[in-house]
């Protein structure tokens, strides 16, 4: 009979502690070994808070209880021990049990040990213990027990902690339901802790922050809640909160793995808040590695790793962030915002896990597959971009504080990588992800851009097709930058940016403002943009010629090739005006304006400084004004007249518009382009005038004779009108615009000509005279100077109408008087007739305009007109139309007056001013004429002297030479060189006497020399041998330098004899002419004669040989001051081409070769600049030393820089000479050691690329070619590669550095590549196996991005070049024969690992490769051999990896089925079957003869293959197979037995009893009762027919294969039956196996049908049962054997089922 509670409790005193006995020896080391466990376990005073926690989570729950456990803490003395503060623990658990006080009265005894499989946490068999830190005697109350422990020692038997004593007065139940306050009952356990008064603070403070993720990973508690219970809740202390959680729901997935939500809410009543947070839970589980092993978990096969993502703000009510569970929160802040939950060894403080402990590290290693198979399943779901960007905020972004973590979130970033995680941007609905590294941000203000783009119908569809997947817009985020940056998602370069905005089109399409924020966004990255596609884009908006708007790149801006231009005013009118005129000027300077709207637009935005500061600033755009504008026109008008009255047009309108102020017109009109009468357009004038049609100035004059001053006269277009821009503007009006500010002018406004007039000569109109004298009336008060012609013309023309002794005539103004009678007197003395104006002919008007006629000559007064006598007579003096008879009367009065002794001197003064005295070159004042004698004959031949007329006066005036004199006529040469250089000839014919006397007049007359220098020096003048010649052309010779003239013939030479050798004293006059006279200047007029002469190419073969003597004279004859002079002409010579060559051309002599027979071989290959010999002739060599002194080159050494820059390799190359290679090489030599001649060598090198040197596999470029020597002879013939052909050129060795220059390879090494790169063109399998083994032994490696190709020999000479990938090395089954080239079959075993190493051919054929031979054989062959099989699956259980199982899964589409004799039929894989029972197996294949099943390669490992068919997608035969119970009728002859005596027997029972209480199980009383119950209560039917089962297998061509079998036995639950088919006598054993076999799973299935995983251990006892027919002894020994026993409490229920035994 079973012991009450206290029996039990008095019971364990007195066993284990000998209380009431003698006493336990052990007991006192048991004491010290509690204490010391629980105070060195554990560092702080609250771990007895997750041990009790931990100790709820591992107890035992009734079915449809929700699992809560509460904490309730009083300052109430519950226990009445004194304490001043009671916790008390409420959890609804079954209770204990006495097993479980059994435990608690012990250490290290735990009841959870080695039940891990079973979801226990605890392990340590002393968590309880721990309580004793915070109180001295702790209480249980649970399923009747009472009890309490001591932490002091038993008086009884000196052991504390685990000494149990019976409770008998407090506290009482109700004391308890009094503190829990609920009306329901207590919870079936609870556990009373009356505290320790120093550990009433800690427990405060330790319940109060209790984390709310606690509940995070406990399986069954679901509520958990901490309250403080007082009387006054003032004094509460602890923070009250209650948390629950629970599961929303579950989902299975495909990698062992289970993902459900969860739901954790807080109700924090101490914040008086409440909070919630859901978390997503990722479970899967992993094999535990045999290398991570422990003890402490042996039993263990699988890790189960929980991940919990939490949605928002996790619930930490101000706690840490605890990111590793063992079940129960750590204190590892681990910085990842995921929380890793599995089974760790904890430290004994459970404050960290133990990291290098190796279950641990196990667990760790497989934590970043967990993550990536959640990350990626919550990705790939079928949800908005935006609601997946969550889970990326689970990425371990952050770096944690552990090692061992940070290789966890590397190995998560690793695998991440090679992911389809990222969302990219599509334009369409579609969602795509693409692995991190192949998707690209944008800048966030390019987003902006495109969303605005896109509201405007420009299509993104296509963007991510510019070379880069771009990601989501909802992703690219600065808040996910960490994120992003953690997966290496790196932004677009800018050439993305370019090529996007070119493709979409969406500058156009996009409205203004958009436009702008576009330009924008490019300005504010332009200095990255400026080295990228950007600036060739067409991004610039302009109005073109018709209107519309179009598209420039920034780069033809920014060069100039177009001028983009914008408005400087915001004014819309402004701009609308500047882009219609541009159209109207026809873009003058290729200027576009940007549109009016997108100007209009710039104005207003936000941004426009930064707009417009890049746009003028960095792409050039200028900002115009009207006046800019016009100013730009203005220039570009040219010579276009339509566009140069245009202009006009445009500036009178924008003027009256007032787009341009006065200040700015004026400007502008002062250099406005004007057409004139002959429709030329220009700019430079003096002043304008009206056009003529209509003008008074032409009335006036007739003509134009302001044209030689610089007027223009403007054409007849400005008259007309003109519609432009759509503004009328009139002609009138712009004529009198171009009068205000271009000063357009007509008489009376127009300033006088400097002109003769003839249209004054003769009688004016009377409007035209009043109009002249409006016009001088207006020049006298402007102030202005009338120019003389124009004042002559006026007062000296006769336009006057006059009065002359009463006769009318035409009078000049200065010699007409204004009528009045004062002057009636002198007229009638008849001194000089007088002309007075006719007052009558011009009216009263004429009287208004006295003073302008004063100012033009016109006389008023008496005194005037005596002095216009005497002016007369003087006038008649100084004419020039004096007769001879005046002459003569002039020169007789002054004789008289001699001759009567009057003063001659006034009347004298009076006239020989005037130029009256007619002399040889016209009219002359007396004192400029000469009175000429023989002395005057040479100035005469070179002066023009002014005789007197001898001739035209007669002998008369010999007799008035005195008269003469004293007028001052001149007689003597003497002192008179002045007169001779003042009239000197312009052309004089210059004879030896008239030259000497110009030579003697500057000697003598210094201050005039420079006017004779003027008029001389460029007269020829001078007599030289190639005729008359102007003094800067002549030489005067001298002897140290003459012969260098006679170089050429165009030197002038002064003929010194036919001046009588009287010229060379005047050398300074000469030299002040311009004469050279000393070698200074000859030597440089020499020079430039001589640079001349070779720029034209005109020295000729004779001149070439004269210079070359006149150089070999020079030898030891250079004068000291002529030495300086020489150099000077040396260097010219040296410095100017004027040397011939054979080329054709002109060279200076350091450019030029002096030919000898040495030079013949290298001229087959260069062409070189050999003076032409031919031309100057063979006597050129005898002037060899000076042509080497000029530095022409005659050797080899020195003509190397020629030899390279004038290599010209034949298109023959067999012409080529060997010693021509030898030559080559030694030019290389020269031009190695010279420093400034590298760069030739570079350049040489360019110019021998071609196939040249001939080798032994015909003609190659240098690079292309071998020099052979003995490193090579170990492996090659000479015939195996481009090698040098030394039988034509002999020896080359001394030339190994010359050749190595021109890439000639002459060593090993170098030469590899070489011989490689000719391997292509042999055929000859020999040959080609040398070449790989000299590649091989000197380690050859291809150079980058050269693909190596594989030679596969058919015969000797004959075969294929291949790609190493479509070799392998070895082939072991020759499976592989028509899909790869297997090279262990051409080439010998050393050579294998060079293909291996250097051409990456793979040593045996890839994972990829069985595949795709397997993909053959489906497609090809429908049948395989069972060899060819067996190899494939053999490869594929060798090589099983989770990759190996992605692949196959993925590319597998037969499998194995059927087998003949020799061979395997493929069979799809939705029809075919693992065969997992052996029985329906058999069933099946009777039923059909299709291939079902899979067929198992011999020696291989069945279960194995089982595993791996299955993780690609076999299906299971059990799992795939429909089963169908028919209904038991009637007909099958049933008849009602005694179950108790035939089926359901003692043994039987007892043995389900046993099993279902065992600890594997630990099936609760009630429940398994019930379920026997049922077994026992069904009614048993005996068939006399068999019971069918019917299966039914789905394939996926539709039909239906269906199997029947017979069933021995049949529980149907519903009715409560069990038919049981009736035995054959004759059976045998088979038929009683049968049976047992049936029923067991029958009974087992009906019993366990909620608990799967004991099933079949159910079965398989039930099984062994019936084969003993469930004898009573033989099941007793069988329950022993697996350690089964009845339970006390199962005894009674059995023997109330079967009384009678």
């Amino acid at each position: 009979m079973a012991k009450t509670p206290r029996e039990h409790i008095e019971e364990i005193r007195r066993n284990k502690f000998s209380i009431g006995g003698e006493l336990n020896p052990l007991t006192d080391d048991l004491h010290h070994a509690v204490m010391h466990l629980s105070a060195e376990l554990y560092t702080k005073d609250v771990h007895f808070l997750m041990e009790l926690i931990q100790n709820a989570e591992d107890n035992e729950y009734n079915e449809g209880v929700r699992p809560c456990l509460e904490f309730v803490i009083t300052s109430k003395d519950v226990t009445a021990t004194g304490s001043p503060a009671t916790l008390l623990i409420f959890n609804n658990e079954k209770g204990f049990s006495p097993k479980n006080i059994d435990s608690i009265c012990s250490v290290g005894r735990s009841t959870k040990k080695g039940n891990r499989k079973r979801g226990y946490i605890g392990e340590k068999g002393i968590g309880f213990k721990s309580v004793f830190l915070i109180s001295s005697h702790p209480y249980i109350f649970s399923n009747g027990y009472k009890i309490r422990f001591s932490e002091q020692p038993c008086t009884h038997c000196n052991v504390g902690y685990v000494v149990p004593e019976w409770v008998e007065e407090k506290p009482t139940l109700g004391d308890l339901q009094s503190i829990y306050g609920s009306p329901a009952s207590l919870p079936t356990t609870t556990i009373v802790l009356p505290l320790k008064a120093d550990k009433v603070k800690p427990v405060q403070q330790q319940l109060s922050s209790i984390h709310p993720e606690i509940l995070l990973f406990l399986s069954k508690i679901r509520q958990l809640s901490v309250r403080e219970e007082n009387e006054d809740p003032r004094h509460r202390t602890v923070s009250s909160i209650s948390i629950s959680s629970e599961i929303d729901f579950l989902t299975k997935k495909n990698l062992q793995a289970e993902s459900y939500l969860l739901h954790l809410s807080a109700d924090d009543k101490g914040d008086q808040s409440e909070g919630e947070c859901r978390y997503h839970m990722w479970r899967q589980r992993f094999p535990v590695k045999r290398e991570n092993k422990v003890d402490r978990r042996m039993d263990v096969d699988d890790w189960v790793i929980t991940l919990a993502f939490p949605f928002g703000e996790r619930l930490l009510r101000g706690r840490t962030c605890p990111g590793i569970y063992a079940f129960l929160p750590t204190e590892m802040i681990t910085n990842f915002p995921f929380i890793i939950q599995a089974d760790f060894l904890l430290a004994s403080s459970r404050e960290t896990i133990l990291l290098d402990n190796k279950w641990n590290k196990g667990i760790l290693s497989c934590v970043h597959t967990a993550f990536v198979n959640a990350f990626t399943s919550m990705v790939k779901v079928d949800s908005p971009i935006s609601s997946l960007l969550r889970v990326f905020n689970w990425l371990p972004v952050e770096s944690s504080p552990f090692e061992e973590l940070n290789t966890v979130r590397a190995s998560i970033k690793e695998q991440l990588m090679s992911e389809n995680i990222i969302p990219s941007e599509s334009g369409t609905n579609q969602k795509y992800f693409h692995k991190p590294n192949d998707v690209s941000r944008l800048d966030p203000s390019f987003w902006k851009l495109l969303m605005a783009a896109k509201k405007h119908g420009v299509s993104l569809h296509n963007i991510s097709s510019h070379g880069r997947y771009i990601l989501s817009s909802e992703f690219d985020r600065e808040s996910y930058s960490n994120v992003l940056c953690f997966l290496g998602v790196d932004y677009v370069d800018d050439d993305w940016y370019s090529k996007c905005i070119q493709s979409s089109d969406m500058v156009l399409k996009v409205p203004e403002d958009v436009y702008l924020d576009i330009l924008l966004f490019i300005s504010s990255k332009w200095r990255s943009f400026l080295g990228s596609s950007m600036i060739h884009t067409s991004l610039l908006k302009s109005v073109d010629v018709g209107g519309q708007v179009t598209l420039c790149s920034v780069s033809k801006v920014m060069n100039r090739s177009v001028s983009l231009l914008r408005s400087d005013r915001g004014n819309s009118n402004c701009i609308s005006w500047l882009i219609s005129w541009n159209s109207v000027f026809g873009h003058p300077e290729n200027s576009f304006f940007l549109p009016q709207d997108t100007q209009k637009e710039i104005m207003s935005h936000t941004n426009r400084h930064a707009i417009v500061e890049w746009l003028e600033k960095s792409v050039k755009v200028e900002a115009y004004s009207v006046f800019n504008y016009a100013t730009l026109v203005g220039g570009a008008v040219g010579s276009d007249r339509r566009l140069a009255v245009i202009y006009a047009h445009f500036l009178y309108s924008s003027f009256n518009k007032n787009f341009l102020s006065k200040n700015e017109l004026e400007h502008l009109c002062g250099m406005m382009p004007l057409v004139d009468n002959y429709g030329a357009v220009t700019r430079k004038r003096k002043g304008v005038l009206v056009p003529a049609q209509g003008s008074r100035w032409m009335q006036l004059i007739g003509s134009n004779p302001w044209r030689k001053e610089g007027f223009v006269e403007l054409g007849e277009e400005y008259l007309h009108s003109c519609n432009h821009a759509g503004v009328f503007s009139a002609g009138k009006e712009v004529l009198n615009f171009l009068k205000s500010y271009v000063a357009a002018s007509d008489v009376p406004e127009l300033p006088p000509p400097d002109a003769d007039l003839s249209c004054f000569s003769s009688l004016l109109k009377v409007e035209n005279a009043i109009l002249l004298l409006d016009w001088i009336r207006n020049i006298r008060r402007r102030g202005n100077y009338m120019p003389r012609k124009f004042s002559a013309s006026v007062e000296q023309g006769s336009w006057l109408k006059v009065s002359v002794l009463g006769s009318d005539g035409f009078g000049a103004p200065a010699k007409s008087f204004f009528p009045c009678s004062k002057l009636n007197h002198l007229v009638q003395n008849g001194f000089v007739d007088i002309a007075f104006i006719n007052v009558k002919f011009y009216g009263d008007q004429i009287c208004k305009y006295k003073e302008e006629l004063k100012a033009i000559g016109v006389k008023f007064e008496f005194g005037e007109a005596c002095e216009y006598i005497g002016e007369h007579l003087t006038s008649l003096a100084e004419s020039s139309t004096l007769s001879k008879d005046n002459v003569l009367s002039i020169l007789s009065f002054i004789k008289l007056l001699r001759e009567n002794y009057l003063p001659p001197e006034s009347f004298i003064n009076s006239v020989k001013g005037g130029a009256w005295l007619w002399t040889s070159q016209g009219y002359r004042r007396p004192m400029e004429s000469v009175f000429y004698s023989e002395k005057w004959q040479a100035a005469s031949e070179i002066s023009n002297i002014p005789f007197v007329d001898q001739k035209y006066y007669g002998k008369e005036i010999l007799s008035f030479e005195s008269e003469l004199n004293l007028l001052g006529v001149i007689f003597d040469l003497g002192g008179n060189y002045e007169l001779v250089i003042d009239n000197m000839k312009p052309h004089p014919s210059y004879t030896s006497e008239a030259v000497l006397l110009i030579l003697r007049c500057m000697h003598s007359v210094k201050n005039s020399s420079q006017k004779l220098i003027d008029a001389l020096v460029n007269e020829k003048c001078f007599k030289t041998h190639m005729g008359y010649k102007s003094p800067a052309e002549c030489f005067l010779f001298d002897p140290a330098w003459g012969s260098l003239m006679k170089v050429f013939t165009v030197f002038p030479v002064i003929d010194v004899a036919f001046y009588n050798n009287g010229i060379s004293s005047y050398k300074n006059e000469l030299h002040k002419l311009g004469v050279v006279v000393h070698m200074k200047q000859a030597s440089k007029a020499f020079c430039n004669v001589f640079r001349q002469q070779a720029s034209s190419r005109s020295i000729e073969k004779e001149n070439a040989l004269k210079l070359l003597g006149w150089y070999k004279e020079l030898k030891g004859m250079i004068p000291e001051d002529a030495r300086k002079c020489v150099l000077e002409v040396k260097k010219c010579i040296c410095e100017v081409k004027w040397l011939k060559t054979r080329l054709g051309d002109y060279r200076e002599p350091k450019e030029c070769i002096l030919h000898n027979s040495a030079w013949d071989p290298i001229s087959s290959i260069s062409l070189l600049p050999f003076i032409d010999d031919n031309y100057y002739g063979k006597s050129l060599h005898d002037f060899k030393e000076e042509l080497q002194g000029m530095g022409v080159v005659d050797s080899i050494g020195l003509g190397a820089k020629f030899v390279a820059a004038g290599l010209r390799m034949p298109k023959n190359p067999s012409i080529i000479m060997p010693t021509a290679m030898v030559l080559l090489l030694q030019c290389v030599r020269y031009l190695e050691y010279d420093k400034e001649s590298k760069s030739l060598l570079i350049c040489c090198l360019t110019k021998l690329g071609q196939s040249w040197v001939k080798t032994t596999t015909g003609y190659k470029s240098p690079k292309e070619c071998l020099l052979f020597g003995s490193d090579w002879n170990k492996f090659l013939q000479l015939e195996d590669g481009p090698f040098m052909d030394t039988k034509f050129y002999g020896s080359l060795d001394n030339y190994k550095n010359e050749l190595a220059y021109l890439e000639v390879a002459t060593d090993v090494p170098n030469g590899c590549q070489s011989i490689f790169a000719n391997l292509g063109s042999y055929s000859n399998f020999a040959a080609i196996n040398r070449i790989y083994k000299c590649l091989h032994h000197y380690n050859w490696k291809p150079i980058k991005d050269v693909v190596p190709k594989v030679w596969i020999p058919n015969g000797d000479n004959d075969g294929d070049w291949v790609n190493p990938e479509d070799c392998v090395l070895h082939d072991k089954h020759g499976l592989f024969n028509e899909q790869l080239h297997v090279l262990e079959k051409h080439y010998e075993k050393n050579l294998l690992s060079f293909f291996s190493s250097v051409f990456g051919v793979k040593a045996n054929p890839s994972l990829d490769d069985y595949c795709k031979l397997w993909s053959d054989w489906e497609s090809s062959r429908s049948v395989i051999s069972k060899a060819e099989c067996r190899a494939f699956w053999d490869f594929v259980v060798k090589h099983w990896s989770s990759v190996t199982k992605v692949v196959l899964s993925e590319k597998l589409v037969k499998f194995p089925g059927s087998a003949d004799a020799m061979s395997i039929k493929l069979v799809d894989k939705h029809d075919i079957l693992i065969p997992d029972d052996l029985r329906l197996k058999d069933l099946f294949k009777q039923s059909t003869s299709l291939p079902l099943f899979i067929w198992y390669p011999p020696s291989l490992n069945k279960f194995k293959l089982n595993e791996i068919f299955c993780d690609i997608g076999v299906r299971t035969l059990s799992e795939s197979v429909q089963k169908e119970e028919k209904s038991v009728d009637a007909n099958v002859g049933l008849k009602k037995v005694d179950g108790n005596q035939t089926f359901i027997t003692r043994g039987l029972m007892k043995l389900i009893l046993g099993f279902l209480s065992s600890p594997s199980i630990l099936m609760e009383i009630k429940k398994r009762r019930a379920l026997l119950e049922s077994l026992l209560n069904a009614k048993l039917s005996e068939a006399s027919e068999p019971i069918l089962l019917s299966y039914k297998l789905q394939l996926s061509s539709g039909e239906t294969v269906n199997a029947e079998m017979s069933q021995t036995v049949r529980w149907e639950k519903s009715s409560s039956m069990i038919y049981v088919q009736k035995e054959n006598p004759l059976g045998g054993r088979i038929d009683l196996l049968e049976y047992a076999i049936c029923a067991s799973e029958v009974i087992s299935e009906g019993l366990l049908w909620e608990n799967e995983e004991h099933m079949l251990q159910l079965a398989d006892l039930l099984k062994v049962g019936f084969l003993l027919e469930f004898d009573e002894a033989a099941i007793d020994l069988l329950m022993k054997t697996k350690n089964l026993e009845i339970l006390p409490e199962d005894e009674a229920f059995l023997a109330s089922a079967f009384p009678s035994t």
